[in-house]
């Protein structure tokens, strides 16, 4: 009885601290900050998912839990290589502002 205490008391507190990384995750001002924080919310859904396994003694729960920890993994691995792709396009882009006028023609879009 006292581990079912425990158990929601740490769901509650796992709730809040997964508020405050979805606020880091769209406030955060630089994009580190923001990959570290959805990264850290897939962690603690799979830690909750697991809480309830526990609490509700439910195997399938614990099933869940791994394929949300693979799913969460490859989202993160994705968003990193898209926005390395914007960082190097910005530092080419940096680099050499002459480069987006011979692709399309014109500065003004006509041909």
């Amino acid at each position: 009885m006292i581990y079912h205490y425990i158990y929601i008391g740490t769901l509650i507190i796992l709730g809040i601290m997964l508020f405050a990384c979805l606020i880091r995750a769209v406030k955060g001002p630089r994009i580190a900050d923001r990959l570290v924080s959805v990264n850290m919310m897939g962690t603690m859904v799979i830690v909750m998912i697991s809480i309830l396994a526990l609490m509700l003694d439910e195997g399938y729960l614990v099933d869940v839990s791994l394929v949300y920890a693979m799913i969460s993994f490859l989202a993160v691995v994705v968003l990193s290589k898209v926005y390395i792709g914007i960082y190097e396009e910005k530092r080419y882009q940096a680099k050499d502002p002459d480069a987006g006028e011979e692709e399309g023609g014109m500065s003004d879009g006509s041909l």
